[in-house]
């Protein structure tokens, strides 16, 4: 994926270091916190489209900092809330703020960042679209985790629901990075709508992706236990497929409707759904969103940065972690 960003190292270099900037401030808590969270790294995907965005039109790095940076922090903050949510104890292989200060501390965390983030978006009254789109966005995110942490333990989901719930947890977030990233330089319609179409299917075949990562990537690279979603009572897309087919179904809706698992519990319900073809089923959907990403692209000015959007499609459908 490093590769990926070659053609925007330098400036994604600018990004991280505005953001460890940004979250220095003159409560020690705060500061080291929020540091931590950086430290633990991340893929920095919604910065990164951002500026792949900009490409499009009138690139200026000045133009699409402040967005980029704001995009991480929301991003940021919703892990940290996700973490006290889910009682999450590691998160890339290192300890959680969660795990290492207590819940109260994690959600004023969240909090901060999600503010730190409209401080920063305030910079654009004349690009009205950024604080239409992503107002709009948080409040559909949040509708998003609520609705799964109301389903839990529910088997009777449909694939239009599991859709819709990662649409609206994780795809529309990616979407808007690299749309907004082309508005923000003032790009038209004509770039930043086919951008926004590109970033909704690469968002829901990477949601997807994770979740099938969630049952078969090693521990040591997926950087926390495998099968958390399983432990969690979330009902992914390789688990309602394998309901509608497996043969030990009855045994299955036993194991996923368990608020209390044992690790040999969460081993025996990941080879159910493995033997039923639903992780091959659910890499295909995952390679059909991918497919419809890279059908936008071709509407879409031909310059360099067209041709990694493809790669990074690619990438999404072979990453192991």
């Amino acid at each position: 994926m490093l590769e990926l960003f070659d053609e925007i190292k330098g400036d994604l270099q600018v990004v991280e270091e505005e953001l460890r900037a940004v979250v220095q401030t003159q409560n020690p808590l705060l500061t080291e916190t929020s540091t931590h969270l950086l430290n633990a790294g991340g893929k920095r995907l919604r910065p990164a489209l951002c500026l792949f965005g900009a490409k499009f039109y009138n690139y200026n790095l000045e133009k699409v900092l402040p967005l980029a940076v704001a995009l991480e922090l929301i991003h940021m903050a919703t892990l940290v809330h996700d973490d006290v949510v889910d009682a999450s104890m590691t998160r890339r292989g290192i300890p959680t703020v969660k795990a290492k200060w207590g819940n109260s501390i994690s959600t004023h965390v969240g909090t901060y960042l999600f503010a730190k983030s409209l401080i920063l978006l305030s910079k654009y009254e004349k690009t009205p679209i950024i604080a239409r789109v992503l107002s709009s966005i948080s409040v559909k995110m949040c509708e998003g985790e609520i609705q799964q942490i109301s389903s839990s333990f529910n088997i009777c989901q449909s694939i239009k629901e599991y859709l819709h719930r990662i649409k609206l947890k994780t795809a529309l977030l990616i979407a808007a990075s690299i749309q907004l990233g082309a508005a923000a330089c003032g790009a038209p319609v004509s770039i930043h709508l086919p951008l926004r179409r590109y970033g909704h299917n690469i968002g829901m075949a990477f949601q997807i992706t994770d979740d099938i990562l969630d049952m078969v990537a090693e521990e040591s690279q997926l950087g926390k236990p495998v099968g958390s979603d399983l432990r969690q009572g979330i009902v992914t897309i390789p688990v309602i497929y394998a309901l509608t087919c497996c043969q030990q179904r009855k045994r299955l809706v036993e194991l996923i409707g368990k608020v209390e698992k044992t690790e040999e519990e969460i081993r025996e319900a990941i080879k159910i759904i493995k033997s039923c073809g639903a992780i091959e089923y659910s890499f295909n959907l995952a390679r059909k969103y991918l497919l419809k990403a890279k059908e936008e692209l071709k509407s879409l000015p031909d310059i360099p940065t067209r041709f990694t959007l493809s790669l990074a499609a690619d990438f999404i459908g072979v990453r192991k972690f």
